[in-house]
């Protein structure tokens, strides 16, 4: 609860403190008046502004200045994320304007800080469905599906492995601050004649743009040719560094607008200049703890990463070991079911050869008594020649039905002693299954102890923890010259990405074109569309403006 004698700069501090933020020049409070945006003054209390009057009185911690470079000029990791959050927000709500081909790569990095490396088992189709990553204005230029867009986005995000949430807010920062949009503030003017124009402050400079068209300049004035800048009521006058050239004056549409307009212009000079001296101090030791910091989080990277790497590796060779054990037992299953079925099979042989023999024995029993009964037939013959026929015919049936017994018996057994013969061959089998079974036996009992040791990683394997540890490294010159090295690698490896990352760009709005709804184009996309094809970017069209002199972009200004 802030006190009422307080003033600005102590709330701000209190933010600032609450937010471990030392970066504190580039932010400011930010409050409404009526339909008018306004900071908050350091040196005025706070009740004292003009401020709603209902309560709670709502202030917004917002970046007031923009750098020129983000890469070189943002140091700490909170500064980097809230400009992130900021620069993010503005092109989603279309405050920034962005191409469609350049959101899709600026959403790709926003996955990535959020989400850390793409891994296809975990962030399976549909898993960006309830994400906002572009402006509402791309996604209706196109017939394009939601799932059409988390393809093309995950394609580029699955190109990002590797980097941190820090290193990814910091890419999307630097494909940002090229934007033509990027940190300008715009104001409505008038010059002299009475034109309606626009007036766009920034990091580099003043910028004067007609009143539908926010993207090109017509008329630049760096910083660094602006001598002293002041107003008058509505009235605001800039004066050159050129005593010989004209003031430039222009008139606002309220006294308030002037007053911001003045503090933009006094912060953003500043900073300019700033930029263009020796560090402070402070500065100085803030970089060098962001660089010790860098290399400590590299090095706990590196360290993370060879911990994984070993722990991928043991749960590979776990995986591998219980495959195997699982193989061993599937044989050591399959040889006992074989062993069982050779036992009930020579059971079964063996029973039907003993039966087989018994049938035997009675048929050659038989086969004597019918011989007997032949031999008594033919003693006990009847004289007469009807009996002697008869008999003859009982004897020659009698001859027949012994010879056919003897002819079974014989073939009874011959099939005992191939009974006999499967028999052996069964029991010879039945000892090679359980010869078979007893080898598997003694295999898996030598697996088992290397088994139990892998199911559970080893003692002495890294293991993640989420418990911080306070850690302190000792960075001796090598180190630093090592990281030097690397930092002098990453930059010459950025430049080389750098050049195919227009390239791809190109492909993916080459890609997307015949989808596009031409007649849903917005005035924007047709400016810049018009700029790329006249190859115009941001950079490249302030300096051809700042290289006429100024008294004639002072004169053309009061003409237009």
């Amino acid at each position: 609860m802030a006190e009422v004698k307080w003033k600005g700069k102590d709330l701000f501090d209190l933010v600032c403190r609450t937010l471990g933020l030392r970066e504190t020049w580039f932010f400011g409070l930010q409050y409404m008046i009526k339909d008018t945006m306004a900071w908050l003054k350091m040196d005025k209390k706070v009740l004292d502004h003009d401020v709603p009057k209902e309560e709670p009185v709502t202030f917004h911690f917002l970046a007031k200045f923009y750098p020129e470079n983000a890469e070189e000029e943002l140091v700490q990791e909170i500064t980097q994320h809230l400009f992130f959050l900021q620069v993010k927000k503005q092109i989603l709500d279309e405050k920034i304007y962005c191409p469609p081909e350049a959101s899709v790569l600026l959403a790709s990095y926003a996955v990535q800080a959020k989400y850390g490396d793409y891994d296809p088992t975990v962030h399976k189709r549909g898993f960006l469905a309830q994400e906002e990553l572009l402006p509402k204005r791309v996604i209706n230029l196109y017939q394009m599906t939601p799932e059409m867009w988390e393809e093309r986005i995950t394609a580029w995000y699955g190109q990002h492995r590797g980097r941190a949430r820090d290193e990814a807010e910091m890419e999307y920062l630097k494909i940002a601050q090229d934007l033509e949009m990027y940190g300008v503030n715009y104001f409505a003017i008038r010059n002299k004649k009475g034109t309606e124009l626009l007036l766009g402050v920034d990091a580099l400079g003043l910028h004067i743009y007609d009143l539908e068209n926010k993207l090109t300049p017509k008329i630049s004035f760096p910083w660094n040719e602006i001598r002293n800048v002041s107003y008058s009521d509505k009235e605001f006058t800039i004066k050159p560094l050129d005593k010989k050239t004209d003031v430039f004056k222009f008139n606002s549409s309220k006294l308030r607008v002037n007053k911001l307009i003045l503090q933009l212009c006094i912060g953003n000079h500043d900073l300019f200049m700033r930029r263009r001296k020796a560090d402070s101090l402070e500065v100085q030791q803030m970089k060098a703890q962001a660089r010790e910091e860098k290399a400590r989080k590299q090095m706990e990277r590196q360290r993370l990463a060879r911990e994984k790497q070993m722990r991928e590796e043991a749960e590979r060779t776990r995986d591998e070991l219980e495959r195997r054990l699982l193989q061993l037992k599937e044989e050591a299953t399959m040889a006992n079911e074989a062993l069982m079925r050779s036992e009930e099979t020579a059971d079964l042989l063996a029973e039907k050869a003993q039966i087989t023999e018994e049938e035997a024995k009675l048929l050659a029993q038989k086969a004597a008594e019918a011989e007997q009964e032949m031999q008594r037939i033919k003693a006990t013959a009847i004289r007469t020649e009807d009996e002697k026929r008869l008999m003859e015919q009982k004897v020659l049936e009698a001859e027949m039905l012994a010879l056919k017994m003897a002819e079974e018996s014989e073939r009874r057994a011959k099939e005992a002693d191939q009974l006999k013969q499967d028999l052996q061959e069964a029991r010879d089998s039945e000892r090679r299954a359980k010869q078979k079974l007893l080898e598997i036996t003694s295999k898996s009992s030598y697996t088992q102890p290397m088994n139990s040791s892998t199911t559970t990683l080893p003692a002495d394997l890294p293991t993640f923890s989420l418990i911080s540890e306070s850690l302190s490294f000792d960075f001796k010159d090598t180190d630093m010259k090592r990281l030097s090295m690397e930092i002098e690698k990453e930059k010459v490896e950025y430049m080389e990405k750098s050049k195919h990352l227009q390239e791809q760009l190109n492909e993916l709005k080459t890609e997307i074109e015949a989808l596009k709804l031409k007649e849903r184009e917005t005035a924007m996309d047709i400016l810049h569309n018009e700029n790329s094809d006249r190859g115009n970017s941001k950079h490249n069209t302030i300096k051809k403006l700042t290289l006429q002199s100024t008294k004639s972009r002072v004169a053309f200004f009061e003409e237009l």
